[in-house]
């Protein structure tokens, strides 16, 4: 019986290699370990699902998710723990480069995994490779009839086959309680038609029987639909200057599904208030380096856990 104030978070893990002008340092990330931290601050007991090597970055990603309160449960890593290179381009976008961890990630589900899927309110999925059809297959196996939370996060550096990737992720959305997709996300994954149109994808991703849909479109703001209705929400602002826009869509995923977790709003209104907590907890976020998930009311305490363990 799944417990409603209990989330799984199923997807990566890594070491971030941030390389600028200051230098190089190293932080602990990934979209999914990103989500269950957030979750885990927002107050809901997280489990991670996640490939993690047995070597000193793994011990660093370990630790880090023990000093957030996240329970990991690691799939072996035979290439060692996963990296990412990130520097950043001319116009300020982050730019990634993976080590073959990363590229060749796998996730794989014990019976100590399935009890937790199976006793989660929300099962989060993010970053996952959908490209490679063993990995959907032992994910929707996994899953059961469990509430699923979905948001691709294609990454292309990690993309080795793009209409794979559309048709695994679209297999996952058709019996997802909740799909986030964001304006960068279509321009990766969809022709110019769906690229270019997030209305129409959020269209395309409906008919395929996606519960909800939450569209985000930077600077444009956010648009959820689902059977109550379509609500929109504009970027929330808040004191402070803009450092770091890495975790705002990871952000976003975890206030959402931290408001699922103890089942779907009951009206329109109680949407509409879930996507404006959603946006004002993306832009905390964005207000201090690093994808760890902050609140407005946490922002008076913005230097902590902010460069890992």
């Amino acid at each position: 019986m799944s417990n409603g104030g209990a989330a799984v978070v199923i997807g990566d893990a890594l070491i971030d290699e941030i390389r600028d002008a200051t230098g190089v340092r190293e932080l602990v990330g990934g979209a999914a370990l990103n989500v269950a931290v957030g979750l885990r601050r927002l107050g809901i007991p997280t489990t991670l699902i996640a490939m993690v090597g047995d070597d000193e970055p793994g011990d660093h990603i370990r630790e880090y998710l023990r000093d957030h309160g996240v329970e990991l449960i690691a799939s072996d890593a035979p290439r060692g723990s996963s990296r990412a290179v990130v520097t950043w381009s001319t116009s300020g976008e982050p730019q990634y480069v993976f080590n073959d961890a990363a590229r060749g990630r796998s996730i794989r589900y014990d019976d100590e995994a399935r009890k937790a899927i199976s006793d989660a309110g929300i099962v989060a999925i993010s970053c996952f490779p959908f490209d490679v059809p063993a990995e959907v297959d032992a994910l929707v196996d996994a899953l059961g009839d469990a509430r699923v939370a979905v948001d691709p996060n294609p990454r292309s550096g990690m993309l080795s086959d793009r209409d794979e990737f559309v048709r695994g992720f679209e297999r996952l959305a058709a019996r997802s309680e909740l799909v986030k997709v964001g304006s960068d996300d279509a321009a990766l994954l969809y022709d110019e038609e769906l690229s270019g149109d997030l209305d129409a994808l959020r269209a395309r991703l409906r008919d395929l029987g996606v519960g909800s849909v939450l569209a985000t479109a930077g600077p444009a703001g956010a648009v959820l639909e689902s059977d109550a209705g379509v609500f929109t929400s504009p970027i929330a602002k808040l004191p402070g200057a803009i450092v770091d826009t890495v975790g705002a869509g990871d952000a976003t995923l975890a206030a959402v599904a931290a408001s699922l977790s103890a089942g779907a709003p009951a009206s329109g209104s109680d949407w509409q208030e879930l996507l404006d907590r959603a946006m004002l907890i993306a832009a905390a976020t964005v207000r201090a380096e690093g994808g760890l998930l902050r609140t407005p009311e946490s922002l008076a305490d913005a230097d902590q856990g902010v460069f890992g363990s």
